[in-house]
């Protein structure tokens, strides 16, 4: 990030602002181009879409910093900037950069909270909070994931209330608190009952629906070893997953393979595996880690044709 932004509060304006006039025109381009980034990254992964992420990310907040604008185009732009982050963040976060993305997660939730707009301001923050729920920082994901939700508010839309309550699910999750863990699945998806085709929801929750929900939901059920939940909810899914998304699928057939393992059915698991370890995902570090964690919990059947073929490839 040193790299790419300026000393001290990046999203402080300059004195003396010598950037030409920026209007509404400009600031939905650059929105155009933050959404393109989102669906870039349903495809190209992390090491290869942290560069061109980041490159937009200084773009944006050199705008704002230079140009000149009313407060309502500023404000639209500190949106823009806050979901830029978010996405940027994330692309940061499946690269295996998590300092990087921490301080570009904390960029967006500035923005946002400059913007006053509390729902973008809980995406942003409930990824960070996703990724300390992965890195090992349980406790303070469990804090950060609900202030998210407490930041979006009781009249967020649908989809919103829906994802951050997942975040907090998973959350309690890696925690090891299954009782809070179940309540805040259960609350997902009541949130989520509540969408329907007159509701408007921001366009970066584009991709938040039943089946991600149905994902989440079974990776609980994993992670809190009852496979015999989380078998049939995942293999549903993935019958209809879009195979264009292979990280997202390699992810998902990541977690099948551990709740295969944990049903005592290693030749399942080892079967699912190679159709994971198949879909590659050299970009993505989040994907590597997974298959570390695939391949030695499938040690423990290292005596099983199917799996001793697998670990010795």
């Amino acid at each position: 990030m040193a790299d790419f932004l300026p000393e001290g509060d990046p999203l402080s304006p300059l004195t003396a602002r010598s950037g030409r006039r920026i209007g509404a025109g400009q600031v939905a381009d650059l929105a155009q181009r933050v959404h393109g980034l989102r669906l870039a990254d349903d495809v190209v992964y992390g090491k290869d879409l942290i560069g061109p992420a980041l490159r937009e990310l200084r773009a944006a907040v050199k705008l704002y910093r230079e140009g000149v604008h009313t407060e309502e185009v500023g404000r639209e732009l500190l949106r823009t900037i806050s979901e830029l982050a978010q996405i940027a963040g994330w692309v940061a976060s499946d690269a295996g950069e998590h300092a990087e993305a921490e301080r570009i997660y904390r960029l967006g939730m500035s923005a946002a909270r400059a913007a006053g707009d509390g729902v973008l301001s809980g995406n942003v923050a409930g990824s960070l909070a996703y990724q300390w729920s992965n890195t090992g920082r349980t406790a303070d994901a469990v804090g950060l994931a609900r202030a998210a939700l407490e930041d979006a508010g009781l009249d967020a839309p649908p989809k919103a209330r829906a994802l951050y309550l997942d975040r907090v699910a998973w959350a309690h999750t890696r925690a090891g608190q299954d009782r809070p863990a179940m309540a805040a699945l259960g609350e997902a998806t009541e949130a989520l009952a509540k969408d329907s085709a007159g509701t408007e929801s921001p366009s970066y929750l584009y991709w938040m629906n039943a089946g991600e929900l149905q994902v989440m939901e079974a990776r609980v059920y994993t992670e809190l070893r009852r496979p015999l939940r989380a078998v049939p909810l995942l293999t549903d899914v993935l019958e209809r997953y879009d195979a264009s998304h292979s990280r997202e699928l390699a992810l998902y057939l990541s977690w099948l393979a551990v709740a295969y393992a944990d049903a005592n059915e290693p030749e399942a698991a080892a079967e699912t595996t190679s159709r994971m370890l198949a879909l590659g995902q050299s970009g993505s570090e989040r994907t590597a880690e997974r298959t570390r964690i695939v391949l030695d919990r499938l040690r423990a059947f290292r005596d099983v044709p199917e799996v001793a073929e697998l670990l010795v490839s």
